[in-house]
């Protein structure tokens, strides 16, 4: 299962694999039949989740059902846990929506959706995120994972988060972090997707963010709280629903007010 999902993964277009992969994993999700795990996105239970990897699958990651990785099970449990995000009316910038999240949010009453990407066929608006076609101020919330090593201008692209971000809104963007790197590394001249992989850990990644990720994202004006979700939870929770640790970077726009709309109504 392992080498046919790295195949895929490297050999087919994502946006190819977008627009399939949810009517074939429910199938292949036969063979994964038990109580082992379970999902929080989907609630489906699992024997142990399928392998999920470009360059070496790592095992129990992919929900056959809705597709949800480890970040996307974590965002789903910090969000419900600590953030009041499904009853909160909001306007909610997703950027590259996972289709994990999409329908479950198109559902709630109470959100404003807009979704938007430059390639996947999922999104509604076509959006380079270095060029958000949004006025200042225009969203409560933008959710943006796993997109910004990606993208030739990081620094603008969250820049341009920052400027169509309301005062007092709030937003996740997860990116994928080498904890070993202290400052992060990109170099521009290299263009060869098999270079770009070596250097970078996948032939479209731009760059490797280090441990200073979270301080490229207060440069451009938000505040910043990294968040070692994972740690907050039982080993029980972690184990059953197929957790790794990942750091929730939570970002803020500051306003007069006190109170963020992530926190929980007080009693």
């Amino acid at each position: 299962m392992k080498r046919l999902i790295r195949f895929v993964l490297r050999h087919v277009p994502r946006r190819y694999i977008q627009r399939v992969v949810h009517l074939c994993t429910p199938v292949l999700g036969l063979a994964y039949a038990g109580r082992g795990v379970e999902c929080p996105v989907c609630g489906a239970r699992y024997r142990r989740f399928m392998p999920y990897g470009y360059v070496n699958p790592r095992g129990n990651a992919l929900c056959p059902r809705c597709l949800a990785l480890e970040r996307h099970r974590l965002m789903w449990l910090y969000l419900k846990n600590e953030t009041a995000f499904f009853e909160t009316p909001a306007r909610l910038l997703h950027v590259a929506p996972e289709r994990c999240f999409l329908k479950r949010f198109e559902k709630l009453p109470a959100l404003d959706y807009v979704t938007a990407d430059l390639e996947s066929p999922l999104a509604k608006v076509k959006m380079d995120i270095q060029r958000i076609p949004f006025p200042d101020g225009e969203f409560d919330v933008i959710f943006c994972n796993h997109i910004l090593e990606h993208v030739d201008d990081d620094r603008r692209a969250m820049r341009e988060m920052y400027r169509v971000m309301r005062p007092g809104g709030w937003g996740i963007m997860l990116s994928p972090v080498n904890t070993e790197r202290e400052t992060t590394y990109e170099d521009p001249s290299i263009t060869d997707p098999a270079e770009r992989e070596r250097h970078f850990g996948q032939k479209d990644h731009l760059r490797d963010y280090g441990r200073d990720y979270g301080r490229r994202l207060s440069e451009a004006g938000f505040d910043v709280e990294e968040i070692d979700y994972v740690r907050s939870l039982s080993p029980e929770a972690v184990k059953l629903y197929g957790l790794r640790s990942e750091i929730v970077y939570v970002v803020r726009k500051r306003s007069e007010r006190a109170e963020y709309a992530t926190d929980r109504p007080r009693s």
